[in-house]
């Protein structure tokens, strides 16, 4: 099973593979267990900002730590958002970050450009699949701007931000970015929001959002049906995914929820890893199961 072909089945058979992300390592081994005994598919997940902003220590760590513990007929290694220009402003040199995920064994890779004109972001993308291509590793990519990363979270109100489509991906850029840039999988913005990342805020439940769900349709009709990836996981309405899920979205990243879990598990008992992972390994399974409806989706992608 090749990441490709899970996201692929995963559109054609209108389920979704979650993507869990690891802001700190034990997280890594309740995850693929909640996968295994949900008989799902599903990512383990690592971004840049998690080894830099919390204790992922590094995309390698990530890496050993998933490859203890995988279980290859349900878990795949993506490495999410590697930014051209980081939540904070700032430049990334990002094919060297690229490389070592190739090298460390990931199976797909993202490179988030979206901050960039589309012309640069595009020729970003392209320089980007090439490396990934020949590696034999799949390549997601971001247009739009799904709002939250940032220093100053979404910078208005939930409502205002939904009511104004304050960067929601454009429907002809995503036509052309989808013929030129060389991705994959694509990264929309649709209603969706980040979990904040900030010291400050960072415990703070996400408002609930919603999608609108007929631009997602446009989008994925626009992209000549490619598999669409929804960022912001975390505090979506259910309906909405649901009904995202049969226009398109084959990938849906999740990661505050299971931060908060191993969190606050581990403050309200100090040290108590084992406690945490045990949080962790049930929340992922009542999202798998409850609320994406993903359970037992390894036998209806593969047999």
């Amino acid at each position: 099973m090749t990441a490709q072909q899970a996201v692929r089945r995963a559109v054609e058979e209108k389920t979704i593979i979650p993507a869990f992300n690891i802001p700190y390592l034990p997280m890594v081994k309740p995850i693929v267990r909640a996968a295994v005994d949900e008989n799902t598919i599903a990512m383990i997940q690592v971004a840049r900002l998690e080894w830099m902003k919390f204790e992922a220590r590094s995309l390698e760590a990530v890496a050993e730590a998933y490859f203890k513990h995988c279980e290859p007929a349900h878990t795949l290694l993506h490495l999410d958002h590697v930014p051209e220009i980081d939540e904070d402003g700032e430049r990334v040199d990002v094919l060297p970050i690229i490389e070592r995920a190739l090298k460390a064994g990931y199976q797909s890779v993202m490179l988030d450009a979206s901050r960039l004109p589309l012309e640069e972001n595009i020729a970003a993308t392209r320089r980007v699949s090439s490396v990934a291509h020949q590696a034999g590793a799949a390549l997601e990519a971001e247009l739009g701007a799904v709002a939250g990363h940032e220093s100053g979270g979404i910078g208005m109100s939930y409502e205002e931000l939904f009511r104004s489509r304050k960067g929601f991906t454009d429907v002809q850029e995503a036509r052309r970015f989808a013929m030129e840039s060389g991705c994959d999988w694509l990264s929309v913005a649709a209603g969706s929001v980040h979990g904040a990342i900030a010291e400050s805020t960072r415990r703070q439940k996400k408002p609930e959002a919603r999608l609108d769900i007929g631009h997602i349709a446009a989008l994925h009709e626009a992209t000549g049906g490619m598999p669409l990836v929804l960022h912001g996981g975390s505090g979506i309405g259910q309906e909405y995914i649901l009904a995202a899920i049969e226009k398109g979205v084959a990938k849906i990243n999740i990661g505050a929820e299971n931060r908060q879990a191993y969190e606050f598990a581990l403050e309200g008992r100090p040290g108590d890893i084992a406690h945490a992972q045990d949080q962790v390994y049930g929340r992922t399974r009542w999202l798998i199961r409850e609320f994406l409806r993903a359970s037992g989706n390894r036998s209806r992608l593969f047999g």
